[in-house]
């Protein structure tokens, strides 16, 4: 066995799982996105020997979306310090409202390793103590994320029957690539790491819930993988 199932229940105040398409005002996606509830559950536990995959999202609060405004700095920070009062950008953005999530998720481990019940047993301690690396949170850190066990049978306040989304963003495969040194990441193999250089390319899948539930497809995570060279 390398895989082990969980199931978490998340939640906060305020979301915004942006549309990487959306250049230049932040739009939510009406739900959570594969990539964001990854995102939570690496700051609750992550491991370079194993990979989160995402199942479902189950959609337990009414979509509620309002609009605000936001500073935002307009540049990255560097080595060189920023003078926020030089760089201040006030953006509206379209958020969610009062969002709970059920994640089921799979811990998958990478070739070579084999302690699926060590990491499962980390894992559960943390989500059961309510402990994390850094705070989850749901796609921009000013929105917090709590998050708890989930007993597999939460029901929605709002039944949603068919929902289309479109194109939704999936994931992100980090590509190394002589010829296209656009960012850095780090590469893991074992316990060891080194940073490799390339570009980041967006995968995205056509989603839609269903009775509350988006389903994320297997075979998105096979093209990731192969997009970035590794295996798991």
């Amino acid at each position: 066995m390398n895989t082990a199932t969980f199931i978490i229940k998340v939640g906060g105040d305020y979301a915004c799982f942006t549309n990487p398409g959306l250049k230049v005002e932040r739009c939510t996606y009406p739900v959570m996105t594969p990539a964001a509830a990854r995102g939570v559950l690496e700051a609750i536990f992550w491991k370079p020997q194993f990979r989160w995959e995402i199942r479902e999202i189950k959609v337990l609060k009414p979509i509620k979306q309002i609009s605000i405004m936001r500073n935002e700095i307009e540049d990255r920070q560097d080595k060189t310090p920023i003078v926020i009062e030089r760089k201040r950008q006030q953006r509206a953005s379209l958020i969610l409202k009062a969002v709970e999530y059920v994640i089921t998720a799979e811990i998958v481990l990478k070739a070579g390793i084999t302690n699926i019940i060590g990491y499962a047993d980390q894992f559960s301690r943390k989500l059961e103590g309510g402990q994390c690396h850094h705070t989850p949170y749901f796609g921009t850190r000013e929105f917090a994320a709590w998050f708890e066990p989930a007993t597999g049978k939460e029901e929605p306040d709002e039944a949603i029957i068919e929902l289309p989304l479109g194109q939704m963003l999936f994931d992100t495969a980090y590509r190394e690539n002589d010829e296209r040194k656009e960012i850095g990441f780090h590469r893991h193999k074992g316990e060891g790491k080194r940073v490799a250089r390339g570009y980041a390319h967006a995968l995205f899948f056509d989603a839609t819930v269903k009775d509350n539930v988006l389903t994320v497809p297997r075979e998105k995570y096979r093209e990731l993988y192969e997009l970035e060279g590794v295996h798991v």
